[in-house]
């Protein structure tokens, strides 16, 4: 599948930035994520190896609800770097089309300056003080993208992100989740508990070979 093939559903300028960068064909995960709903508001689990395209799943979802004017898109990332990281890129990429914010500090507050943003990239701890501060602007997102969804299952901050997520979709009920790993044991029971479709895909841009290494050689097991 090709992004001009996506005309009727993603804005013209969305398919025009991607096709400057040089991505004009929908990997096999993108192309089962369109298919499963993406562009319709349907909540998505993705579970794909590392580099298969996941971000781009997000950013697609993210760009059609912004500008087709459904709301606003929270972006949940499990570290500072990560969520800084994301945020340089987006708004190099999204920055002319809408506007992106980056918030993972100040946790005593409802930062009121997020009202006027339309993507929110920030960490679970964040989110979670921006619920308790009852942030006015909440009630306006449409999208909810949960980067490295596998730790939910994390001692740590697994609890915080589940009650995130379970609050929201309370406050929220119309609210589309787009789920994000390469890493989940269980991925239909996480499905069905978000009430998402599943997307489960083994293609990767590298193949990867596994092997054992002994006295300076590797002697390789299987392949895939």
């Amino acid at each position: 599948m090709t992004l001009s093939m996506l005309a009727a559903d993603v804005p013209h300028q969305v398919i025009s930035i991607l096709s400057e960068e040089g991505i004009n064909d929908l990997r096999p995960a993108q192309e089962k994520a369109i298919t499963a709903g993406l562009l319709r508001g349907k909540s998505l689990l993705i579970c794909t190896p590392t580099a298969s395209g996941k971000t781009l799943i997000a950013e697609l979802g993210a760009t059609k609800t912004i500008l087709s004017k459904k709301g606003k898109v929270i972006y949940i990332v499990p570290l500072v770097a990560l969520a800084t990281e994301k945020a340089k890129e987006f708004r190099r990429r999204w920055g002319a089309m809408f506007r992106v914010a980056l918030s993972v500090g100040d946790f005593d507050s409802a930062d009121p300056r997020l009202a006027d943003y339309d993507l929110i990239i920030c960490t679970a701890e964040k989110l979670d003080s921006l619920l308790r501060h009852h942030a006015p602007w909440l009630s306006q997102v449409s999208l909810m993208v949960v980067d490295e969804i596998h730790l939910l299952n994390d001692v740590s901050r697994g609890p915080t992100l589940e009650i995130l997520i379970t609050l929201l979709r309370q406050l929220l009920p119309q609210i589309q989740i787009i789920g994000l790993s390469a890493t989940i044991g269980n991925p239909k029971e996480l499905a069905d508990w978000l009430d998402a479709t599943l997307v489960d895909d083994n293609w990767r841009p590298i193949p990867l070979h596994k092997g054992v290494y002994y006295d300076g050689a590797i002697e390789f097991k299987d392949r895939r």
